[in-house]
């Protein structure tokens, strides 16, 4: 049997004096540890309808589609593909912890074994470790990643946010921002400690590096607070205080969000946001109450402390909060997105299971074909789930979507606008 176990240990100790243009050469290099001749790294792109070669060591490949190809298959699914008409051909996911990176080609006469998969999978965690480790010390990824130029304004919003996706055992939060190139104003980010889980999500007024500058102040000043130990009232007074000290006039929406992932309690602040809705067993059942504050930046204008609404979660419950990009989308006719059909999207997706960023991933996509390509603001989605812990290996498994259960609550229904 194959043991990856050679090649990962020399790729750990080789890497590090190399910069991140040495990765491909070095993993080609690695490859027969795993009885592999060739070992290719896609990288999926900013928008995520891409995977990109990063070559080395004359190697010669194209971009593949993530819609039609095997490798796309591989990247949507997190399941290992292999060619019917290349018995010698795999594509193995790469991922860290949850977060979607991109897939392995690696081509080898045993590939059609499926005692290979393990040791590919192994291999192929070790590799995505290696481009998260060295990413930072130079450009190569990112520039293979950008399909256009990327704005300024894009470029300090994107250096903001953490990982698009994180997971444990008993917890998963996946996001997912449009534009990649030229966006302002929406940012997130969140941290856990201890057992509870915050989630910030927030959408700054205006576009460019205007709104862009003030997302900056926005989300290092949700994490200070947080480091500080502030609670979630607190916070919101924080950055409150802080948008209308520097960016007078200006102001945020925001979910302000606390999941205690032992017990499933949900602390929320709505600052003037579109209401976050309770997703559970594969069903949308109701937008949680909100607003429940003022936007940050005005709240001032309100003597009264921001209000935080608390839920008790149910296993696999979900939480689906949105920036009015989202629904506010409008087709050349004038048609919006609506709630309606976001909602309907969401319930079909979990019905279907798919993996819950790859929903985040469909959802944008489908936001962006109904304005034919042309957004006319910032589109961010985040999903939030608690799921009590089962076994260590809960994550993996769990990243599709919860499936129906044996007995469903009445779907919910938005009320129609006007």
């Amino acid at each position: 049997m194959v043991d990856a176990g050679d090649g990962v240990r020399w790729l750990q100790l080789t890497a590090p004096r190399g910069g991140p243009d040495d990765l491909s050469v070095l993993v080609t290099r690695a490859a027969p540890a795993i009885g592999a001749t060739e070992i290719v790294i896609y990288l999926a792109d900013y928008a995520q309808d891409r995977l990109v070669p990063l070559l080395g060591a004359g190697l010669v490949r194209d971009a593949l589609p993530v819609e039609t190809s095997l490798a796309g298959r591989a990247f949507t699914s997190l399941d290992v593909q292999r060619a019917v008409d290349d018995a010698d051909r795999m594509w193995v996911p790469l991922l860290v912890g949850c977060e979607r990176m991109g897939v392995l080609e690696i081509v080898s006469p045993a590939a059609a074994d499926p005692e290979l998969e393990a040791p590919a999978r192994e291999f192929a965690v070790s590799v995505a470790q290696l481009l998260v480790n060295r990413r930072p010390y130079g450009d190569v990824i990112e520039r293979l990643r950008r399909r256009l130029p990327m704005q300024v304004a894009a470029e300090i919003v994107w250096g903001l946010l953490p990982p698009l996706t994180f997971a444990t055992d008993e917890v998963m939060v996946t996001a997912i921002l449009e534009p990649c190139y030229d966006v302002g104003g929406d940012v997130f980010d969140y941290a856990l400690n201890g057992d509870v889980l915050s989630v910030g999500l927030f959408d700054t007024c205006g576009h460019g590096i205007k709104a862009s500058t003030l997302a900056s102040l926005v989300v290092n000043t949700y994490r200070n607070a947080r480091r500080c130990g502030l609670d979630l009232a607190d916070t919101a007074s924080s950055i409150d205080k802080w948008v209308r000290s520097e960016h007078p006039g200006l102001f945020a929406t925001a979910l302000l969000a606390e999941l205690d992932r032992t017990t499933g309690r949900l602390r929320m602040i709505n600052a003037g946001h579109p209401g976050a809705l309770l997703l559970r067993d594969g069903k949308v059942i109701r937008e949680l109450p909100g607003p429940t504050a003022l936007p940050l930046g005005i709240g001032h204008l309100s003597r009264r402390r921001p209000e935080v609404h608390e839920e008790n979660l149910h296993p696999g419950d979900r939480i689906l909060g949105y920036t009015d990009g989202i629904t506010d989308a409008r087709s050349a006719d004038g048609d919006r997105f609506g709630v309606n059909r976001l909602v309907d999207f969401v319930n079909r997706a979990l019905n279907d299971q798919l993996a819950t960023p790859e929903t985040m991933r469909r959802l944008v996509r489908a936001v962006v074909e109904h304005q034919d390509g042309e957004l006319q603001d910032d589109a961010t989605a985040l999903f939030l789930e608690w799921r009590p812990r089962r076994s260590p290996l809960a994550h993996l498994s769990d990243l599709a979507a919860v499936g129906p259960s044996a007995v469903r609550p009445q779907q919910w229904s938005p009320t129609p606008p006007g």
